[in-house]
């Protein structure tokens, strides 16, 4: 399979560096969108550490998911310049708009919700990223227009 052959590449890339693991798991994610348990045990088996200290890794930075992800993440800033500026309507939107709640994933796996804390764009508030890309002063009604955007795009 052709994801497996993938990881046994990752893995290799990587694993005589010192601190090889968070690599290691944000090539992992970026390839399944996830860190799947399969690969946690794989690259437990030839780090030659427990499922334990990867699991840890893993539910300590927030980066990293252990279920799947849409195939676009809408994240929205909630940090105080973006929150004042409205971003809790912008959320509100998305969320009825796609009918999930942050942390989850539409059931045809197109899209996922994501809270998140200042992007580092306070004077462009409030910040909504698709992905790599940034809507900056978005309103709720411009939300609309985004995602119809991405689910145009498949």
């Amino acid at each position: 399979m052709v994801t497996d052959e993938k990881l046994a590449e990752i893995i290799k890339r990587h694993k005589q560096t010192e601190g090889a693991l968070i690599p290691i798991l944000h090539e992992v994610q970026d390839l399944f969108g996830y860190i799947p348990h399969s690969a946690q045990e794989t690259i437990a088996d030839e780090l030659k550490i427990t499922i334990a200290d990867i699991y840890g890794v893993i539910t300590f930075y927030s980066r990293f998911t252990l279920k799947p992800t849409g195939k676009y993440k809408a994240c929205i800033c909630l940090g105080t310049a973006c929150y004042v500026k409205g971003a809790e309507g912008v959320l509100n939107f998305v969320k009825e708009h796609l009918g999930i709640n942050p942390g989850e994933t539409t059931s045809d796996g197109l899209f996922s919700v994501e809270e998140t804390r200042c992007l580092g764009a306070c004077g462009l508030a409030p910040i909504m990223k698709m992905n790599g890309d940034v809507y900056a002063r978005v309103t709720p009604e411009q939300v609309g227009d985004i995602l119809l955007k991405y689910r145009a795009q498949g």
